[in-house]
């Protein structure tokens, strides 16, 4: 897909649509350019939504703005996303839904539910194509999924898992899941897999506690050494509450490379959730992760929710162009971070840069990869 790059002369002019925006190389606009970009679709997206789902409308006017007179975004009303586990929020008919997309939960806990018309669901492929491409090539490489074929076998009522399996797949030409029905190392599969694709970049993908869990460890005590030197491993999910588990990134890239031989600079960290499928922030060389132009993040202090400094410690608010068929454009996390800096990481990304801290105190465990450790 061809990327646009605009200066700033026409950039001024330009109100852009979601399909003009998703051209726009991901990590192309600086910070002037991309507020108006993000003031511009925000706005829509919340007179959308403001129009078009009541549960929005009563939240929004209970913050006493005025609809035809919007602040920048900066100042517009989030949600907090543990609302979409107590309220079915949509923008669209319910006929025009085609998936509905599931949080992670354990037993008994409310999940999220994400309601996804087809223009939705079409347009997160598109952005997390954008942003993966970035980082891995448009050419798409033979796939070792750390997981199992069981997660993704409903695709009418997904997991945060499944979505996540089947969205990163699209970068796969050849797929084999490393784990079979019962969460258990498929060696053999393994073996036949790398050696038919020997010598060539293998693309791998799961989440950070199963990767742990189910591959690291389990080769650990198997003894099997796979050669993935040629490897690139994109994880996500986060630890949240398994402290006894968690590792530190560095160790977490060590670890790997001992028993498969990846090197860490090819293992990448992607921060993101179900309520905002499609946009992603992946992590870049140095240990960062970078908000691209069909996002943004800001951190706020838990207090009264005002905005924190760079590198103060807050809440993080996430926003997306995307969501159109719900009202998740502006959400509030239950994570903790830190942004470093805006347009000047050493990575030469431009964008927002941050780190994640952790989970804000008594927050459910949610979480891809936390649900099913939960479990253990």
């Amino acid at each position: 897909m061809h990327q646009v790059r605009l200066n700033m002369l026409n950039f001024k002019n330009a109100i852009m649509n979601v399909n003009e925006i998703l051209n726009i190389a991901p990590y192309s606009l600086d910070k002037e350019q991309k507020h108006q970009l993000l003031n511009d679709r925000l706005h829509d997206l919340t007179r959308h939504h403001y129009v078009n789902c009541s549960e929005y409308k009563r939240m929004f006017d209970a913050y006493g703005l005025d609809i035809n007179s919007l602040p920048d975004y900066e100042k517009l009303p989030f949600l907090p996303v543990r609302l979409f586990k107590e309220f079915e929020l949509r923008s669209c008919p319910k006929e025009e839904i085609v998936k509905t997309l599931t949080s992670s939960g354990t037993t008994g806990q409310r999940v999220s539910r994400i309601f996804l018309d087809r223009e939705a669901s079409s347009n997160q492929t598109k952005c997390l194509t954008k942003i993966v491409s970035h980082f891995l090539g448009v050419k798409r490489m033979p796939m070792l999924i750390l997981d199992s074929c069981a997660v993704v076998k409903n695709r009418a009522m997904f997991s945060a898992r499944g979505a996540g399996i089947l969205g990163f797949s699209m970068f796969g030409s050849k797929r084999c899941y490393a784990l079979d029905e019962e969460m258990e190392l498929d060696i053999e599969g393994m073996k036949a897999f790398l050696e038919e694709h020997k010598g060539e970049i293998i693309f791998m993908f799961g989440f950070t506690f199963m990767v742990w869990q189910h591959f690291y460890k389990k080769l650990l005590e198997s003894g099997y050494k796979p050669n993935l030197s040629k490897g690139v491993l994109i994880h996500g999910g986060g630890w949240k509450k398994l402290t006894s588990e968690k590792v530190s990134p560095d160790e977490f890239k060590a670890c790997l490379n001992s028993v498969c031989n990846i090197e860490p600079k090819n293992v990448h960290d992607y921060y993101g959730m179900v309520e905002q499928t499609g946009t992603i922030y992946m992590e870049c060389e140095c240990g960062y992760l970078h908000a691209s132009c069909f996002s943004d993040v800001l951190i706020r202090r838990s207090k009264d929710f005002s905005l924190a400094d760079v590198g103060e410690k807050g809440l993080i608010e996430v926003i997306s162009v995307l969501p159109q068929s719900y009202p998740g454009h502006i959400l509030l996390t239950e994570d903790e971070g830190i942004i470093f800096g805006e347009d000047d990481c050493p990575c030469g990304q431009k964008g927002k840069y941050f780190k994640i801290v952790g989970r804000i105190k008594n927050a459910e465990i949610r979480g891809c990869s936390d649900t099913y450790a939960a479990k253990f």
